[in-house]
């Protein structure tokens, strides 16, 4: 697919939707199959192999692939032990799931021939953070009891009672509504404000070199300069938001099972 138009008459950028709607492979409706779908299932599997490679090592001294992913488990571990707690175990294979599946989705928007974070679309986030949402709260409940959970979240102790017809609806939209909504548009917004920054320096690029004058064909060299700049700046993102994604779930986790924390 082509990132850029360009046009007799001057620059063309591809709307948005260019951008994000992605062929369908196969299937129509609500039954296809598309690009987007095939890099989730791509990044899945490519964190089962990582895993399934590792544990197949038995080496005391682990090195390649094994000591690959006993790094980033410790680096998990990390998170969840300072955000949780005690019995933070648990919920380490669901932290770092999450942490290696995000980050496979975010990288392939600067993989050569795919260009395209599956996280760039909203559907992907939203139901990640469905996920989150669905587990902190089971989470607290399973901690707390459910009557102890909601009344706890809902009417915070050391609070005036008078004050708790103001601050319950506060409580319950933060916690309840905006937590995973703000969890998924954190991740979709900057993973896809890091795809238009690359698209637009290629489609600059692209433009330039493609000039028929002359005088403007150097230029190009600026974007693509700074194209490959970006590219390596969104490896860095690609890994910053799946981090910061992993760590707000253990923050949530923590504040549901250590409400006292």
């Amino acid at each position: 697919m082509s990132v850029g138009i360009v046009a007799k008459s001057g620059l063309e950028f591809p709307p948005i939707s260019h951008l994000l709607d992605w062929e369908d492979l196969f299937g129509t409706g609500w039954f296809a199959f598309n690009k987007v779908a095939a890099i989730n299932i791509a990044a899945l599997l490519i964190t089962v192999i990582l895993f399934a490679i590792a544990a197949s090592k038995k080496s005391l001294v682990p090195k390649g692939v094994q000591n690959l992913v006993e790094m980033a488990i410790d680096f998990v571990g990390t998170i969840a032990k300072d955000a949780i707690g005690h019995g933070y175990e648990k919920y380490m294979a669901l932290l770092t799931a999450l942490f290696f599946f995000i980050f496979f989705n975010n990288v392939f928007g600067v993989i050569p021939g795919v260009q395209m974070p599956a996280t760039a679309r909203m559907a992907v986030p939203m139901v990640l953070a469905l996920i989150v949402w669905l587990v902190f709260i089971g989470a607290g409940i399973k901690s707390q009891g459910v009557g102890h959970y909601f009344a706890g979240s809902l009417f915070p102790p050391g609070v005036p009672k008078a004050l708790y017809i103001l601050v319950t609806p506060i409580e319950l939209i933060s916690t309840f509504i905006v937590r995973p909504f703000s969890l998924a548009v954190r991740l979709f917004a900057n993973i896809l404000a890091g795809h238009i920054l690359l698209v637009t320096f290629a489609v600059l690029a692209e433009t330039l070199f493609k000039s028929s004058s002359w005088a403007l064909k150097p230029v190009g060299v600026l974007p693509l300069a700074m194209l490959m700049i970006m590219t390596v700046f969104e490896f860095g993102v690609a890994f910053l938001q799946a981090y910061v994604f992993t760590l707000l779930t253990a923050v949530f986790i923590g504040g549901a099972v250590h409400p006292e924390h």
